[in-house]
């Protein structure tokens, strides 16, 4: 949460689109239950996609953990270590930085499962929306 409101707070450059400060997010339980759900997924089934094994989507998932939402957004990683060097690649990713600076998010969950074994070793997902 630290490093996710701490990008927010400070305007930033996604690709070349230049994005204003923001609000801070805030956690969201049913958010995460929809972030661990996907990060489980994909390392149990050693795949990296923002399409379920199953063929579910974002919004799919989010409704399934109790999410109403009205925006829904998603960042998915995998093989990175920390916390840290995940948050550095989706804020040097276009999309993903902007994901995370979209002012309309106000909710927020992450989810890092660890499957050894599989092609990347930990898989990452980060669920964002607005009720």
């Amino acid at each position: 949460m630290q490093q996710i409101n701490a990008a927010r707070a400070s305007g930033r450059t996604c690709g070349s689109a230049p994005r204003p400060a923001t609000t801070p997010l805030v956690w969201n339980a049913n958010l995460q239950v929809a972030a661990a759900r996907h990060s489980t997924d994909m390392a149990k089934n050693n795949f990296f996609d923002h399409t379920g094994s199953d063929g579910s989507t974002l919004g799919v998932r989010a409704t399934a953990a109790g999410y109403i939402w009205r925006g829904i957004g998603e960042n998915i990683a995998a093989g990175q270590s920390s916390v840290t060097s995940v948050m550095n690649g989706w804020l040097a990713s276009p999309g993903h930085c902007n994901n995370i600076m979209e002012s309309s998010f106000n909710d927020v969950a992450l989810a890092c499962v660890s499957q050894p074994g599989t092609k990347y070793g930990k898989y990452w997902t980060m669920e964002l929306g607005r009720r």
